[in-house]
């Protein structure tokens, strides 16, 4: 007989692998099914070594700007592209044991393999076709393996993977996704990135950091467009201060490949073409759901987009059936699907008082340098809704700790009703933005208003007084400005 459990999440990346924990604490016989790394393209791919390696590059920008702080420094300071990889891989393989802790931890079952869901309540898992092959990523102990499963609830939690543009698909030598932009085995001379999203920018200045050539090529009109514009334009004039080269409103048409270089053929909004030449292109024009071979269509589960639909709490069309995660859609970021986990779980466990995920209250953060944050509405979008609004900016420039940590480049911009005196959104670019966003954050989950934040009492000297005094400019009230 096929072994049941209450919960089967498939997919072990931050939103599987929480919803798995959540599930056992609410007391639920949970088991997970992988087929390739533990913790899935966040711990392995994604997050968390693209911030090792973009620790690496801080810390070398720091080294060669010694002279701004008064220090001497003897000898040359430079990239070594095999320790810089190594200690990115050795961060990444320290989570992914970490989870399958974390899994033996919570007594979760863990099932190895790929999984086909054959109909509501059973799925049948089969060899898996990505076996495990980098050394710093094993097997967990005691998994189980092929055969069928039922479950009185299925939790899609597969993730996504790099979308490629047809005449311009990926080669893993000359055309990169963020897979071999991760771990290159030296460095080059000259890149190419294709798309100025998150993933691209990260990439782009982390290798501009190591002192690579780097051209960006966006087909928008700016740099990271799902943020708000005036703080791009602000990023990008630092980014092209450190030497990227940055096209807008421009776009890849056809590369041609050489030995070891490729070109592309880049077409400006004025109808005109340029010839790149790089050693390399990373392509970054966004992911894609994993929704192929889980036998979604023949259950007549609804997808839209290459991501499964799904409801604030994960629910399907199909009863008993959720997705959670990159899987369901965007905001892509592996924050919203350790959210999404715990609602879905908590909904399917019966919690009173479940609120469905607010998609409009997800942080967005891009590790660049400089730095890029946000939450809620831009200011173009909240005068698309017709909103009447009041925004307010405060400059990193007329804030003494960031002047004291020489960091002066950036601003915080807030957005408010000018009715109700709703905090509409937060943007923000500059040192450390991305960990400055939550005050804000937490201030909309709180429906806090203008009047509260004023009253709040910030530390001195800090770069979160920014936050406060962008508020009072909103109001006609910034006291260091």
């Amino acid at each position: 007989m096929a072994e049941s459990y209450d919960v089967i999440i498939i997919g072990s990346g931050p939103g599987g692998y929480v919803a798995a924990i959540r599930a056992s604490q609410l007391g639920l016989k949970t088991a997970i099914v992988e087929r390739e790394h533990m913790g899935g393209i966040c711990l392995n791919w994604g997050c968390i070594p693209t911030k090792a390696l973009l620790r690496s590059a801080e810390v070398l920008d720091h080294a060669n700007h010694f002279k701004d702080f008064g220090l001497v420094l003897e000898g040359t300071v430079k990239p070594d592209a095999k320790a810089v990889v190594g200690r990115s891989r050795a961060v990444s393989a320290r989570l992914n044991a970490g989870v399958g802790f974390l899994m033996k931890k919570n007594k979760i079952d863990i099932i190895w393999g790929e999984a086909k869901i054959t109909k509501p309540g059973e799925i049948v898992v089969g060899k898996s076709s990505k076996p495990v092959v980098e050394p710093q990523h094993p097997l967990p102990k005691n998994v189980k393996g092929e055969g069928t499963y039922n479950a009185k609830h299925i939790i899609i939690a597969t993730g996504a993977r790099p979308r490629a543009l047809p005449g311009i698909e990926p080669d893993g030598k000359l055309i990169w996704t963020y897979f071999e932009a991760l771990k290159p085995d030296a460095l080059p001379k000259s890149l190419i990135v294709m798309g100025s999203g998150a993933i691209g920018i990260e990439f782009a200045s982390f290798y501009r950091s190591m002192g690579v050539d780097v051209t960006v090529v966006e087909v928008m009109p700016t740099i990271m467009p799902v943020e708000d514009a005036e703080i791009t334009a602000i990023a990008r004039k630092q980014l092209e201060k450190r030497g990227l080269k940055i096209f807008t409103s421009a776009k890849v048409t056809k590369v041609e490949k050489g030995a070891g270089s490729i070109t592309a053929h880049v077409e400006t909004s004025d109808g005109k073409v340029q010839q790149i030449t790089a050693d390399r292109m990373i392509s970054a024009v966004g992911v894609q759901g994993n929704i192929e071979n889980l036998g979604l269509e023949a259950l007549g589960i609804k997808t839209d987009r290459g991501c499964v639909v799904a409801d604030g709490y994960g629910k399907t069309n199909v009863a008993g059936i959720y997705a959670i995660g990159d899987v369901a859609g965007p905001p892509m970021l592996a924050h919203k699907a350790e959210h999404e986990g715990v609602v879905c779980v908590e909904k399917i466990a019966g919690l009173p008082h479940v609120h469905p995920t607010d998609k409009g209250k997800v942080p967005g953060c891009t590790y660049c340098n400089p730095q890029v944050a946000s939450v809620g509405l831009t200011e173009a979008k909240a005068k698309e809704q017709g909103r009447d609004i009041r925004v307010g900016r405060f400059s990193f420039a007329a804030n003494g700790k960031a002047i004291a940590l020489g960091e002066d480049q950036g601003m915080v911009k807030v957005i408010f009703d000018k009715k109700t005196g709703e905090l509409l959104g937060a943007h923000m670019v500059g040192a450390e933005v991305t960990e400055l966003i939550q005050g804000f954050v937490v201030a909309m989950n709180l429906e806090t208003t203008e009047e509260e934040l004023m009253h709040t009492i910030f530390p001195h000297p800090t770069v979160s007084e920014t936050m406060k005094e962008a508020v009072l400019d909103a109001y006609g009230r910034v006291l260091n400005a």
